[in-house]
């Protein structure tokens, strides 16, 4: 079982919401607090972006055109295995920078990631040249990007760990506590999940089908462990639940 039970709130600090000073050399009218979004705002050629749920946002191999930072919603990361077994490696939260990883490293073209709408997002968008010569002009920007980079590893780690799982109950309820860890919502009941999940859209993401899900959910319900009311998931009692399926 993935060790997701602790710290289950959607407020944590992000490493992508820290400050950076930009150098008047990179032309930003930015305050020395200024955030992550202040900084990718004021980028030459900055756009807001809205893609829907299940909408591809790139595919693997596309060219490296954009950054982009999730500002509202979940934006699923897979990868197409030989098999062609499509995993989830990351699921996204707001304030994630995504589509920067070609810049750290060097590699230009590339995608290496599937990036996918899990829920209907919007994003704020820049071009891979203004923020290539951010970072140029002002490492504390790179640095500030592999900060959230360093996080999306962790993350990838407890997702790959989830759907290790063959059962595919234990792999549902791992990816609830995940979920709960990061999009949850502390309530009287429990742990509200803040997202709008389909039994379609949770399937996709855990390699099951809508069918299983159904099953499976409607037996945690049963169970007196979770409620689902306008496809929002409430887990009563977290640790309770990991510890019924581990």
């Amino acid at each position: 079982m993935v060790g997701a039970t602790g710290g289950f709130s959607r407020y944590s600090s992000s490493p992508t919401t820290g400050t950076v000073n930009l150098s008047p050399a990179a032309g930003q009218a930015l305050a020395s607090n200024a955030t992550l979004l202040d900084v990718i705002r004021g980028l030459a050629g900055s756009t807001t972006e809205t893609v829907e749920r299940g909408k591809t946002i790139f595919f693997p191999g596309d060219p490296a055109e954009k950054v982009y930072l999730l500002r509202r919603g979940a934006v699923r990361l897979s990868r197409v295995y030989e098999s062609g077994e499509e995993i989830t490696v990351a699921l996204l939260r707001e304030n994630s920078l995504f589509g920067v990883l070609s810049l750290l490293t060097g590699q230009r073209s590339d995608r290496f990631y599937h990036a996918i709408a899990f829920t209907r997002v919007e994003m704020v968008t820049a071009p891979a040249t203004s923020v290539r010569k951010a970072i140029e002009q002002d490492a504390s920007v790179g640095l500030l990007m592999l900060q959230g980079l360093s996080s999306r590893i962790l993350q990838t780690e407890t997702m790959i760990e989830t759907l290790t799982h063959r059962d595919m109950s234990s792999r549902l309820v791992s990816f609830l506590l995940v979920l709960c860890r990061d999009f949850g919502v502390p309530s009287s009941e429990g742990i509200t999940i803040d997202l709008r999940l389909s039994h379609q859209a949770i399937a996709e993401a855990i390699g099951s089908t809508r069918v299983t899900i159904t099953r499976l959910l409607g037996d945690l319900r049963n169970a007196g462990l979770v409620q689902i009311d306008r496809k929002k998931i409430t887990v009563f009692d977290p640790l309770a639940l990991a510890k019924r399926f581990s």
